[in-house]
C-alpha cells in the first residue's frame, strides 16, 4: 500500500495538471504495449501502434522493463510542456543522477547495484548514447502517441473537468475523496492500492495530480522522495474508449440547430441535466444529441457514480470556435505520478 501524508499546507498545495504529460504517457504506454490486459480500451491502439513501430525498441525495453522500476529521469516535469521541452530536460540530467538511477534499475532486476550491460554506455555519459535515447523516445512517440494525442488529451481534460467540479464543490478534501477507487482519502492520508509498502511525506510541498490515459490499475509516483511530488493516476475510461478518426458517417450526423445548441451548451463541461437546461431541450434529447456528438469525436463523456459529465474534445472546441468566429468574436479552443521501486501490476 502507498500512503501519502498531507499537512494543512499540502492540502492547500494540491493542484491538477493542466494537460496530459507527454513523457508520462509515452513511458506508460510502453507498458500497455507489452501486456494483453485492457483490450477494450487499448486493444485497437495496441494493434495499430505495433504496426507503426518499425524502429528499434531494445533501448526502451532495457530502460523500461515490463514490470518494476524505471528511472525517474525519464519523466521530468517539463514533459507537461511538450515533447521537445521534455527531451531537453532528459538531456540535461546530471551524469551522476543518470548513473545512480541506472544502478537502481540494475538492483531491481538482479538484487545488486550494477548498471545493466546494455545501458553502460548511457551511464558512462557522452553525447552519443543520449542522442540514441532521445531518438528512440522521439521515434516511439511519433509512432505510438502522436496519432492519438487528441483522444488522449480529450480523456485527460474530461477527467480534469470532473475533478475540478469536486474541488469547486468541496475544496481539496472533496477533490481527493472523488479520485478513482484505487485511491482512498482518509484524512490526512491518501492511500493507494500498491504492489509495495511505502510512505510518502509531502512535508508542505503540495501534490500535483496528473491524470494519465495509459496509467492502468495502480497509480505511479516518483521513487526519489526529494523530487517534486506528483501522483500519476488512471483516467476513467467509459464511453467510446477507442480512438476515432475525424470525419466519417458519425460526423455527417452533426446537423440541425438543436444539436448545435447542445454543443454550445457543453462549453467548459456539463452534466446531461445541465446541457438540457442550457439548450432548452428535454433530458432524453440532450442525452441523445450528446451521444451523436461523442460518436463524431466532438465530445468526451465521463461517468462518475450517477453523474455523467460531457466535455469538448480538441476537435469539438476547434469546430465550436470556428463557428463562433463566423458569427462574431472567436472563442479560444478549450485548453485544457506507484513509487517506481516495485512491480507494475496494472
Amino acid at each position: 500500500m502507498l500512503r501519502i501524508h498531507f499537512t494543512a499546507n499540502d492540502l492547500a498545495g494540491v493542484r491538477m495538471a493542466g494537460r496530459p504529460d507527454v513523457l508520462w504517457e509515452t513511458i506508460l504506454s510502453f507498458h500497455r504495449l507489452r501486456d494483453r490486459r485492457g483490450s477494450v480500451v487499448y486493444g485497437e491502439w495496441r494493434s495499430d501502434a505495433r504496426t507503426r513501430l518499425n524502429g528499434e525498441t531494445r533501448l526502451l525495453a532495457a530502460l523500461v522493463p515490463s514490470r518494476g522500476y524505471f528511472p525517474d529521469f525519464l519523466t521530468p516535469a517539463e514533459g507537461l510542456h511538450g515533447l521537445d521541452d521534455g527531451l531537453q530536460a532528459i538531456r540535461a540530467t546530471p551524469p551522476a543522477r543518470v548513473r545512480t538511477e541506472l544502478a537502481l534499475l540494475g538492483a531491481d532486476r538482479s538484487g545488486g547495484r550494477t548498471v545493466p550491460h546494455s545501458l553502460r554506455a548511457l551511464a558512462e555519459g557522452g553525447a552519443e548514447p543520449f542522442n540514441r535515447l532521445l531518438g528512440a523516445l522521439r521515434g516511439y512517440h511519433r509512432a505510438a502517441i502522436e496519432p492519438y494525442w487528441p483522444h488522449i488529451r480529450a480523456r485527460v481534460e474530461a477527467e480534469r473537468a470532473l475533478r475540478g467540479r469536486a474541488l469547486l464543490d468541496g475544496g481539496a478534501d472533496e477533490l481527493l475523496a472523488s479520485l478513482p477507487p484505487m485511491l482512498r482519502w482518509r484524512a490526512p492520508v491518501l492511500e493507494a492500492d500498491y504492489p509495495v509498502d511505502r510512505d510518502l511525506h509531502l512535508d508542505g510541498r503540495g501534490l500535483l495530480l496528473q491524470p494519465s490515459y495509459f496509467c492502468r490499475g495502480a497509480p505511479v509516483v516518483l521513487r526519489d522522495p526529494t523530487l517534486p511530488p506528483v501522483l500519476v493516476y488512471p483516467t476513467t475510461h467509459c464511453e467510446a474508449p477507442t480512438v476515432r478518426e475525424p470525419g466519417g458517417t458519425s460526423l455527417a450526423k452533426l446537423v440541425g440547430t438543436t444539436r448545435s445548441a447542445v454543443l454550445h451548451a457543453i462549453g467548459d463541461g456539463g452534466t446531461t441535466s445541465e446541457l438540457a437546461r442550457r439548450a432548452g431541450v428535454s433530458l432524453a434529447s440532450a442525452s441523445q444529441h450528446a451521444g451523436v456528438l461523442r460518436e463524431a469525436g466532438l465530445v468526451a463523456t465521463l461517468r462518475h457514480g450517477n453523474a455523467v459529465l460531457h466535455t469538448l474534445t480538441p476537435l469539438g472546441a476547434a469546430l465550436l470556435g470556428g463557428a463562433q468566429g463566423l458569427a462574431g468574436p472567436s472563442r479560444a479552443p478549450v485548453e485544457r505520478l506507484y513509487a517506481r521501486n516495485g512491480p507494475v501490476t496494472s
